[in-house]
């Protein structure tokens, strides 16, 4: 039964998005009688994912006079990672963003981008997953379009993903039989298997509660995302792999993004780029800030210099990685150690 009523619920939030879209196609949306689409993500509104999709939706507000509205719903308002991510394909949310990996459910080949050790640095990232512009994404985007009906707008760096857990971790041996959640997806399993330790996949919105009952004893996320959900409460120690350099892709239903006029397609790429600089130079300019606040918060940092093995890590997990998926996505990786 509480099936059939979520179908039911999906079905009419898609024929109400439709419909708005078809009447901003008709005559045009104005401030009187604005779009309103929904932006909906996974993270707290004050971390640096959720205040890149208020500034994004801001903006659009501004430079369309009010004529479209773009509503955002952090903190899994409207249901889990894999679910938002399907709502898009549906319509019953215009937008969303999640990890590359996080969309696999859509495509599996996204998750390539979220390989581990595979950008130089965070230029190198940036120009590697934009869409207009990387070979290798713009191709993927394409499938994506026409296999599930979702476009991706524009990425940001949102970070590069660390290890936590209750105990030290210096090396691949030291996770032997630890549980480590992974986001549900095969290249964030591959990495946490590579890295040593059992992978729990885990939705975002259960990790607290699965780290503070053992279910988990560990995870992986940016500094940023450490410090915004309050890991440093059922956490100890964090240990400074840097395993993947992440950009999280924002997605918008097709049929939205084709109604639009041409007019506001422009105005969404021009506010895309604008998001993806501000969002991406503002968790550079505060990662440093992070790292000391996790330690102020009395967590435990370990290093390179501390003794982690970064270069055991990096051998465990690519040759894990390269079994897995060197076969399928070479010709990816390829187009993306050429991005200059």
């Amino acid at each position: 039964m509480k099936k059939r009523i979520i179908a039911l619920l999906l079905v009419v939030s898609l024929v109400g998005v439709l419909f708005a879209a078809g009447q901003a196609e008709a005559s045009g949306p104005t401030a009187a009688k604005p779009l309103v689409l929904r932006y909906a993500h996974m993270n707290p509104a004050s971390s640096p994912n959720g205040l890149q999709a208020t500034y994004f939706a801001d903006k659009i507000a501004e430079k369309t006079g009010g004529a479209i509205k773009i509503e955002v719903y952090p903190a899994s308002q409207l249901g889990s990672i894999s679910e938002m991510a399907e709502a898009v394909s549906m319509g019953s949310i215009a937008m969303h963003h999640n990890t590359y990996g996080g969309l696999q459910p859509l495509l599996n080949d996204l998750g390539l981008f979220d390989t581990p050790y595979l950008y130089r640095d965070v230029d190198h990232l940036l120009k590697a997953t934009d869409p207009e512009t990387s070979p290798a994404l713009k191709e993927l985007n394409q499938k994506l379009i026409d296999t599930r009906g979702v476009r991706i707008l524009y990425s940001f760096y949102f970070g590069t993903r660390e290890l936590t857990a209750n105990h030290a971790v210096y090396s691949p041996k030291d996770l032997a039989g630890k549980k480590i959640r992974a986001i549900p997806s095969p290249i964030y399993l591959a990495a946490v298997e590579g890295m040593g330790a059992v992978a729990v996949p885990i939705d975002w919105a259960e990790v607290p509660v699965a780290l503070s009952t053992g279910v988990a004893d560990g995870q992986e996320n940016p500094v940023s995302t450490l410090v915004t959900s309050n890991i440093f409460e059922v956490q100890k120690f964090a240990m400074m792999t840097d395993h993947i350099m992440g950009s999280e892709p924002v997605v918008i239903n097709e049929k939205v993004w084709q109604a639009l006029s041409a007019e506001h397609k422009k105005l969404f790429t021009e506010v895309a780029r604008e998001t993806r600089d501000w969002a991406s130079n503002y968790v550079q300019q505060n990662e440093a800030k992070d790292v000391q606040t996790l330690k102020d918060k009395g967590m435990k940092i370990i290093t390179k210099a501390d003794g982690l093995k970064v270069d055991e890590f990096r051998a465990s997990v690519s040759k894990v990685v390269n079994d897995r998926f060197g076969a399928a996505w070479g010709k990816y990786y390829e187009m993306i150690a050429a991005v200059k």
